[in-house]
Parts: structure tokens; sequence; C-alpha cells
């Protein structure tokens, strides 16, 4: 069964930590994978100042399967991906994965992965090429690398000069 088929989903909690239920932006998604607005109100809605929850976990599976018919994917779908990740493993105010989701999204993290190799083979742009190296390192167990991956280049070498001393 699909999460978006789940009854579940229309008590889940978001970023804000109300109740948000991820489904209408969801199946209008993978209808308008490139609409920009969709994107904001998942990017709005699932994560708030390091803040995720259940249906930050939830979207991400169906962000996965509704990536999997665009190559590349959108530089989103792995950001918000890799920022739902990183802060349900940074920061101990986030809820664990539900039971009936953590299958679900351990496959989708396979699949974002497969995704994130397949796109850094052929895409040029920043944002998509960052992101989806944090996939990649947040799959691998590189937490820190995820996180770095994530920044701009300016923040890296920023960090670079700090740590280097030039």
């Amino acid at each position: 069964m699909s999460i978006l088929e789940d009854k579940r989903c229309s008590n889940l909690i978001g970023g804000y930590k109300t109740i948000y239920d991820p489904r209408p932006a969801l199946r209008a998604l993978a209808l308008q994978y490139g609409n920009k607005s969709i994107w904001d109100e998942l990017w709005n809605e699932l994560h708030h100042q390091g803040d995720v929850g259940d249906a930050s976990y939830a979207a991400v599976v169906e962000i996965a399967h509704i990536s999997e018919g665009h190559a590349p994917a959108y530089w989103g779908a792995y950001g918000l991906a890799a920022t739902i990740e990183e802060a349900r493993l940074v920061d101990g105010r986030n809820p664990p994965i539900p039971d009936w989701i953590e299958p679900h999204y351990k496959i989708a993290w396979q699949t974002l992965f497969q995704l994130a190799l397949r796109d850094l083979a052929v895409s040029a742009d920043d944002e998509t090429i960052n992101c989806a190296l944090a996939v990649v390192a947040l799959h691998r167990g590189r937490f820190n690398l995820g996180r770095m991956a994530m920044c701009t280049e300016d923040e890296r070498a920023e960090m670079l000069r700090d740590y280097f001393g030039r």
C-alpha cells in the first residue's frame, strides 16, 4: 500500500509540530514535478528550524517514488530528503520514524541513493550536485560529509580557510 493511501497520513505532524497531511501536495507534485510552489510548500511544512515530524518521513517515501520517473531528479528532492534526514539524526527533539513508515523510508533512501548516483554522472548545476552528494554521504553513514555537501561552495571554502588558516 502506498503511503498516500494510508489514512494515518491525515494525523501526521510536520515541521511546525502541528498536524500536516502531506498527501495533497504530494499528489500535486506527482502531476507537476517541477512546480516551485509545491516544492516550497513541502519545504515549509516538513522542516522548520531543525524540526521535522512523521509527515516529513512519510513525504520522503513519496518524494523518492515520484522522483524515480524523472531524470535527472529535481535537486529539491535530494535537498529536502537530506535536510529531513540530517534533522532526524542530529536533533533529539525530533521523533523517531514510526514503525509503519520505517521499512518504506529505508527503501526510499536506497532509491534516492541510486538516483543520486545516476544524476551525479550527468548533472552540472550546483544545487543538484551538492544535494545529491549529501544523499550519497548520508546513505553511506558519512554524516558530517553529508552536512558539508549541503553547504554552498563559499561556505565550504570559509570552513576550510578557518581550519587550515589559509
